[in-house]
């Protein structure tokens, strides 16, 4: 497994479960009088994406101390599924970003458009390591 892809699998990783994790939060907020509009949002959501930054960082050291790679540098392949990636996740958070435009235009509270916002970019971010780590696994 080349360095590269070690990232994209941490990175997968911890950009699902940092979102999971604050989906959980704010659901854990709403309830009885509370409508789920209502709750406080954007501590946690600051939080998780700052969370989400620094997992990233720290499991790819943790993973390399634990199956170091023979190289560093990114090669030919490596390259060329990046792109790749990038390319197909891309259209997901083109076509996904309609969504939270919508929802500004129909002045929707700030919560919902955030909140659209922030599941977008973290669909963009899965979907597109699951392209690339298909992509490794079983060429393009």
């Amino acid at each position: 497994m080349s360095y590269e892809e070690k990232g994209t699998w941490v990175y997968l990783v911890v950009s699902a479960l940092t979102f999971l994790g604050y989906v959980g939060v704010v659901l854990s907020r709403a309830g009885g009088e509370v409508r789920i509009a209502e709750v406080s949002y954007v501590a946690p959501l600051l939080w998780s994406i700052g969370i989400s930054v620094g997992l990233a960082i720290v499991g790819r050291i943790a993973f390399e101390m634990a199956r170091p790679s023979e190289s560093h540098k990114a090669d030919v392949r490596d390259r060329d599924i990046n792109r790749f990636g990038e390319h197909v996740a891309g259209g997901v958070l083109g076509v996904g970003m309609v969504l939270p435009f919508g929802l500004a235009l129909a002045e929707a509270p700030h919560f919902w458009i955030a909140n659209a916002i922030y599941a977008v970019f973290a669909s963009w971010a899965v979907f597109g390591a699951a392209v690339k780590l298909v992509a490794y696994r079983r060429g393009f």
